[in-house]
């Protein structure tokens, strides 16, 4: 049976936020446009982000502040882009087509009625309206290449020719979502170099069995210094949960990709202050302090001023004193351990808990092989990347949508896309 053939403008591959804005925009501006998507919906990841509220992006507006808050060294990339259409544009898009928005802790943005759904259903109006088609369950067999050029995309059921192609196909991390890698594949096969995908925004597991004594407890603010070699190689504060497993929350997520960077080159310790308000020697002062105004009472039951129970009771496991020793009968050199334990808890980094868990895919589409401006490979000529498929990552808050955002924006300029 032939195939059935059909020509558009511009095709764009995978259906997820970057996909969605680049063929919403270029069909704006004038553009026969063809979204193709391997799963039966679009934005299924979407759906998942901020815990299915939907972190849009960042309310920081300066793009240098915005670009240093990515903490990745590559991150001068999205300048171009975002500029273009950052995080402003990105809040009036979407207010635009009514979608109230609102800002949170730490300039995080958000649809007012935290429901990643809403957003999912803007960007399928958008689309609809610039009567983009969609062909659900598409699977890319293969690209066809004429030499600097491609020249159609093979699917189970029909070819697609196109004079654009624009490659959105996410990451590997939420395989359940289809992100499995596929695009990294493709690019490969085009030409293209791939740096390896790791996964980022992702919990960490430890080697220690006593984090099971403390699974549930979080922090609000702790300080991380990441260690190797006994030197400090790193350092991050923010907040952080203990797990079965080892440690998670925001702080744990952005520091995952750096952590297992450092791993490659050998053991890595993950040391926590608890409380980083106090420096060792004011801990020190006010437990000398406070120590003779409760000389009767058991160290653990002192300890829960500072500390929540269960980390009080783990900690002085951990430094070798009886719970029920009284604080008079305590020793300056186990005052010390104490204190030492308060400011530097350490855990030893055993690995990730991997794709399955991850938010988001470190590596991809080696940046030297694409213009900043337009997305426009520099190895083949009609051939465009936009979102989590770029090397190209960012510390949680909304900065990773925008990525997808701005460079699915720019991917999908129709001046750019005119030969």
């Amino acid at each position: 049976m032939e195939k059935k053939l059909e020509k558009f403008d511009v095709a764009v591959i995978g259906g997820g936020p970057a996909g969605m804005m680049a063929a919403g925009y270029a069909a704006e501006l004038g553009a026969k446009v063809v979204l193709l998507e391997k799963n039966a919906i679009l934005g299924r990841k979407l759906l998942l982000t901020g815990h299915g509220r939907c972190n849009l992006t960042n309310a920081e507006f300066d793009d240098q502040k915005f670009i240093e808050k990515l903490n990745n060294k590559k991150s001068k990339f999205l300048f171009s882009s975002l500029a273009a259409f950052g995080p402003e544009e990105v809040i009036e898009f979407f207010e635009f087509r009514k979608l109230k928005t609102k800002v949170e802790k730490n300039n995080r943005v958000f649809p007012a009625g935290d429901n990643s759904c809403d957003v999912l259903d803007i960007l399928k109006k958008y689309l609809q309206d610039n009567k983009v088609k969609i062909i659900f369950n598409a699977e890319v067999q293969v690209f066809e290449k004429n030499g600097k050029e491609i020249k159609s995309v093979r699917l189970k059921d029909r070819e697609i020719l196109a004079d654009k192609f624009i490659l959105c196909t996410g990451g590997k991390a939420y395989p359940s979502t289809g992100s499995i890698g596929d695009g990294y594949r493709w690019a490969k096969d085009l030409g293209h170099n791939i740096i390896e995908p790791s996964p980022a925004l992702v919990p960490i597991k430890t080697k220690e069995d006593w984090v099971k004594e403390v699974q549930g407890l979080s922090f609000d603010k702790v300080g991380i210094n990441l260690l190797q070699n006994n030197k400090k190689q790193y350092s991050y504060s923010g907040e952080i949960l203990f797990t079965h497993f080892g440690l998670s929350g925001p702080a744990i997520l952005n520091l995952s990709k750096k952590v297992g960077e450092l791993a490659k080159n050998g053991e890595v310790i993950i040391s926590i202050d608890l409380k980083p308000d106090f420096n060792r020697e004011q801990l020190d002062e006010k437990l000398k302090k406070d120590f003779p105004e409760n000389s009767n009472k058991n160290i653990a039951n002192y300890l829960t001023k500072i500390l929540p129970q269960k980390m009080a009771d783990t900690s002085l496991k951990l430094s070798g004193i009886e719970m029920t020793k009284k604080i008079h009968a305590v020793t300056k050199e186990e005052r010390k351990k104490i204190v030492s334990l308060i400011k530097d808890l350490r855990l030893t980094y055993d690995d990730t808990t991997g794709f399955n868990q991850a938010m988001l895919t470190g590596g991809g589409v080696d940046l030297k092989e694409v213009d900043s401006k337009t997305m426009q490979s520099k190895i083949i000529n009609n051939l465009f990347f936009a979102g989590e498929i770029l090397d190209l990552d960012g510390l949680t808050g909304g900065f990773n949508l925008q990525i997808c955002w701005s460079t699915g924006h720019a991917a999908g300029t129709y001046k750019a896309l005119k030969k």
